[in-house]
């Protein structure tokens, strides 16, 4: 897909010497920068969500749990 967009001449000129470096075309270079911020920020999104849900849920053990877990590895050998 075929894209316009607008970039301070600083970051231009720098992405162009970094294509020309790696031997990749313009679009190569963008589309893999987007790529890398995307999954950036799409698991700091993810994170930010389960800070959330874990910041006011109680994530400790049931009592009983914890019980039945120590019972049935308490006779195994470390």
């Amino acid at each position: 897909m075929k894209v316009a967009i607008s970039v301070p001449d600083q970051i231009f000129s720098a992405a162009e010497q970094l294509a020309e470096q790696l031997h990749v075309s313009r679009s190569h270079l963008y589309a893999e920068a987007l790529s890398a911020y995307l999954g950036t920020r799409g698991d700091a999104a993810v994170t930010a969500k389960l800070d959330v849900v874990y910041g006011v849920e109680s994530c400790g053990v049931e009592p009983g749990l914890a019980k039945a877990q120590l019972q049935s590895i308490s006779h195994e050998a470390w």
